[in-house]
């Protein structure tokens, strides 16, 4: 007997948004400023556009280096790293800083399992993720006033946390050039930027990573960044948001619905500006 085990976060089926509406949506949010881009633009190298310079992007071979405070630093091969990992899929929601939301269907793996396999040291307290850097492929990487590559980071108690989990594809299919592949991260409670795409490195340390729009923009763009309705982005409400392909807009939950999983990391810290 195939017995299904309930975790309480799953979304049902008839909640994901169609695959067409969740990666056209930059069509549908025409007039949006966009925050992660890999092409001439404001994050060139981060959110891949659905525009054909996305396709040069080279995912084969892809080699992941993982090193800092581990055992023993390593490199390893996406498809053997894939191998070595068992895939699922899970379904989750996806909440833009922009003030959108979504449901996605992704493929990929717990990043409690790469933590596993990177054996890191009890010194670590902070996974360093960034992104390829390559501005022949990627043009906008050229532009000086961008500190490339891109770079995230997150906490090993969030790291670890049953939620976070490393992507390798969506909707069935391997993951897209233009949607951060061959591997991405999804956080679904916190604001979508968090979410580096087309990673190539994991590096553990006990120093606070500072991610690009951090490093940019600190008063926009924070280190927690985590999803609550009752503190504004500078510019725009978090209140609610807007169902891509709907126009429907719905009240935003805090830690984006999460709140149950995830509420618990962030004890003791009210000192910190835990909302982006």
């Amino acid at each position: 007997m195939n017995i299904i085990h309930r975790r309480g976060w799953e979304i049902p089926d008839r909640f994901i948004t169609p695959e067409h509406l969740a990666f056209s949506r930059r069509s549908l949010l025409a007039g949006a400023a966009s925050t992660l881009v890999l092409a001439p633009g404001a994050a060139s190298a981060q959110r891949v556009t659905d525009a054909a310079a996305a396709q040069v992007l080279a995912i084969r071979p892809w080699t992941l280096k993982i090193d800092g405070m581990v055992e023993k630093p390593m490199e390893v091969g996406i498809d053997d790293l894939i191998r070595k990992l068992t895939l699922e899929e899970r379904t989750y929601r996806h909440r833009c800083v922009e003030a959108w939301g979504m449901a996605i269907a992704w493929t990929g793996f717990p990043f409690a399992k790469l933590v596993e396999l990177a054996r890191p040291l009890g010194s670590a307290q902070y996974v360093r993720m960034e992104t390829f850097m390559d501005p022949k492929m990627a043009p906008g990487q050229r532009q000086p006033w961008y500190p490339w590559p891109y770079v995230e980071g997150v906490t090993m108690a969030e790291a670890t946390n049953e939620l976070a989990f490393l992507v390798t594809g969506a909707y069935g299919h391997p993951l897209a050039r233009q949607h951060g592949a061959p591997l991405r991260l999804a956080l679904p409670w916190k604001y979508g930027f968090k979410s580096i795409k087309s990673i190539v490195r994991f590096s553990f340390t006990d120093k606070r990573p500072k991610g690009m729009w951090e490093a940019l923009q600190p008063s926009e763009y924070g280190f927690w960044a985590n999803v609550n309705p009752q503190v504004p982005h500078p510019r725009w409400s978090q209140a609610s948001e807007e169902i891509i392909g709907t126009g429907e807009r719905k009240p935003t939950l805090l830690f984006n619905g999460y709140s149950e999983y995830v509420a618990d990391l962030y004890k003791g810290l009210d000192s910190e500006r835990l909302w982006a």
